[in-house]
């Protein structure tokens, strides 16, 4: 891999309490000319003191770890290093979710998978200042802006960037992701996802469906009043009848 020029390798860290995890993490981190290592820890407690010293740009955190969870190491640091974790059950993406994490790596991990995981790691290059992890949310506390989800797709787990969601509509039962072409369905709830996003984009036009403005062609009135919103990918959503006069007032 060629480093790019003028950009000093990201300081890692490894926080994982298998050593055949550790190690294959290790190799890989070498791998990449881009990614200098700086440390690792085989338990949480270690973990949260070796950061704290050590301060490095990134760390892959083990969720479940002896002496304190991956969780409980990133409430007690005192900084914000970018977050890539790893764990062998993939329940905890719920945890990535909440915690914003970079992206998530489901063990056994491929190389190919780490890479990806790197490319989201310098795309999105964030100095110390910048609030890279905001554990509001899971403290009960107003909840932050996400900037990317994970969801699922034939039993991998990804970060998808909310910049790539065309629309979410929900029943009872699911909520309806549409991005990339797909349809990705996820157990969080409309409301609670929209409490997060940017609302200069994204609209709710019907207590069951929420648009991101970007993807909308074109709008119109049918023969019974009501205001369709047709999206790109050829899909139509009807706006209820407050909403309909929202975006109505919204041409110019």
């Amino acid at each position: 891999m060629i480093l790019e020029v003028g950009l000093a390798p990201r300081t890692v860290f490894i926080a994982e309490d298998e050593p055949l995890a550790r190690e294959v993490l290790r190799d890989a981190i070498y791998a990449h000319a881009g990614l200098r290592l700086v440390g690792e820890a085989a338990d949480g407690a270690r973990a949260l003191s070796q950061i704290s010293e050590l301060r490095p740009d990134i760390v892959f955190m083990d969720i479940q770890m002896p002496e304190m969870t991956g969780v409980e190491v990133l409430a007690r640091l005192n900084h914000t290093p970018d977050i890539v974790f790893t764990t062998a059950y993939d329940r905890y993406a719920v945890a990535a979710f909440e915690l914003n994490a970079v992206d998530y790596l489901l063990k056994p991990f491929t190389r190919a998978r780490f890479d990806a995981a790197v490319a989201r790691l310098m795309e999105c290059r964030r100095s110390d200042s910048e609030v890279s992890i905001d554990l509001s949310q899971v403290m009960g506390r107003k909840p932050h802006q996400l900037k990317r989800i994970f969801v699922r797709d034939r039993g991998r787990i990804f970060a998808l960037a909310l910049d790539e969601i065309e629309y979410i509509k929900t029943d009872s039962k699911y909520t309806a992701i549409v991005a990339r072409g797909q349809t990705f369905l996820v157990r969080a709830g409309i409301t609670e996802i929209e409490a997060q996003l940017d609302l200069t984009r994204f609209f709710r036009v019907h207590r069951s469906a929420l648009i991101n403005l970007d993807y909308v062609d074109s709008m119109k009135t049918d023969d019974r009043s009501r205001l369709l919103i047709r999206m790109r990918d050829g899909s139509s959503l009807t706006a209820s009848r407050e909403t309909a006069k929202i975006l109505r007032d919204m041409a110019f």
